[in-house]
């Protein structure tokens, strides 16, 4: 099975699945020396792992990080970091009503029909457990950014109808509530609408929103590498993501030219724009404002209701899906989403750094030389 490495300078290939011993993830094209504790991995891990609040699975996993390679007295050596995840909680029973049964919304089907073989137990390879291996990885790719000055940060800006308005935000609180969203006040009323949910034995969907600050100009190519089009790529490779947005994104079919464009100005001798409607990129490139996405993602698709479906002999069937799962990803996902944010950067600027040494060097100043 193919698709499980991501990046080409600084690289990840992530392996495990969900119901066995562990996940787990290498990365290749570190640079040497960067001061890196199994702590600080799971700083971000303990962001994404189950049980935090009444609006996450019941599962059980400590999701404690295990540095296996790389790292020497406390410094990355610039070869392989590995990374291992160990499984703790895994309860099989619940799916052997699936065995033979694809569940709507998930891979079952597709896996099926692709490889004639596969791994009902919680998804195996398609579960969302699989991104524990990506936000190790981005815990490691979003510290060397921090050195260079660039720093992602995500979070909770709708579950379902309740939308976060830009004016109402509030970043010191998103880490004061278990949705993860900057406002505690919307935060309060999009509890009140999953609890609804799970009264209902239904789940819900919502969008995360990330920020980028810190970026040079001109990280991106103009054609298929473009900036915008590989953070479009790494975010529809969660698997719970349905749809992405950068800037304005779908708004802006509805405006004009006059009102989307962003006027130049100098300031302090430097460019910069009145307005960031493009979201931090233009041509592919950045533009060294901010750079601001949005990432659509659906409603947890096991939920215990009843649902029609088939078998796998392709008779018609009812099934209700056991199991402990979320009434939404979204709060989990967050920290997914900022991890592979970083991870997209990293890759990038390693890529376009051979081209612009010169231009990077006065930006980040001559420490750049030594990282990279």
């Amino acid at each position: 099975m193919a698709g499980s490495i991501y990046g080409r300078l600084f690289q990840i290939s992530t392996w495990g699945e969900s119901h066995g011993k562990g996940i787990g993830v290498v990365i290749d094209g570190c640079p040497a020396g960067l001061s890196l504790s199994e702590e600080d991995i799971q700083v971000y891990l303990d962001r994404r792992k189950p049980g935090q609040s009444q609006f996450t699975t019941g599962r059980k996993e400590s999701d404690m990080a295990q540095i296996w390679s790389g790292v020497f007295e406390g410094r990355t050596t610039g070869t392989p970091i590995s990374i291992l995840v160990q499984n703790q909680d895994q309860r099989s029973r619940d799916y052997g009503n699936i065995m033979n049964t694809y569940r709507p919304g998930h891979a079952d089907y597709t896996f099926d029909e692709k490889y004639g073989f596969r791994d009902y137990r919680g998804g195996g390879r398609s579960s969302g457990r699989e991104t524990t291996a990506r936000v190790a990885a981005g815990a490691v790719a979003a510290k060397i950014l921090k050195e260079l000055g660039i720093e992602v940060h995500a979070y909770t800006k709708a579950i379902g109808p309740v939308s976060v308005p830009e004016n109402e935000y509030h970043p010191e609180e998103v880490f004061q509530n278990p949705i993860y969203m900057p406002s505690n006040a919307y935060a309060q009323k999009a509890s009140a609408y999953l609890e609804e949910c799970i009264k209902n034995q239904d789940s819900s969907g919502g969008i995360i929103e990330c920020v980028i600050t810190g970026m040079p100009v001109g990280i991106g190519d103009t054609v298929f590498e473009k900036l915008d089009a590989n953070l479009a790529k790494a975010m529809l490779s969660i698997g719970a993501v349905k749809g992405f947005e950068i800037g304005d994104g779908f708004k802006a079919a509805d405006t004009k030219g006059s009102i989307n464009n962003d006027s130049f100005h100098t300031k302090d001798g430097r460019i910069t724009k009145d307005t960031n409607h493009a979201g931090g990129v233009l041509g592919g490139m950045s533009d060294g404002s901010k750079i601001i996405f949005r990432a659509a993602v659906k409603p947890t698709p096991s939920i215990s209701q009843p649902q029609s479906t088939v078998t796998k002999d392709g008779e018609n069937t009812e099934m209700i899906i056991k199991g402990r799962h979320d009434p939404v990803i979204v709060p989990r996902a967050v920290v997914v989403v900022e991890s592979m944010a970083a991870i997209t950067i990293l890759d990038l600027l390693f890529t376009n750094m051979s081209a612009r040494m010169d231009k990077l060097k006065s930006f980040y100043g001559t420490d750049v030389v030594v990282l990279f």
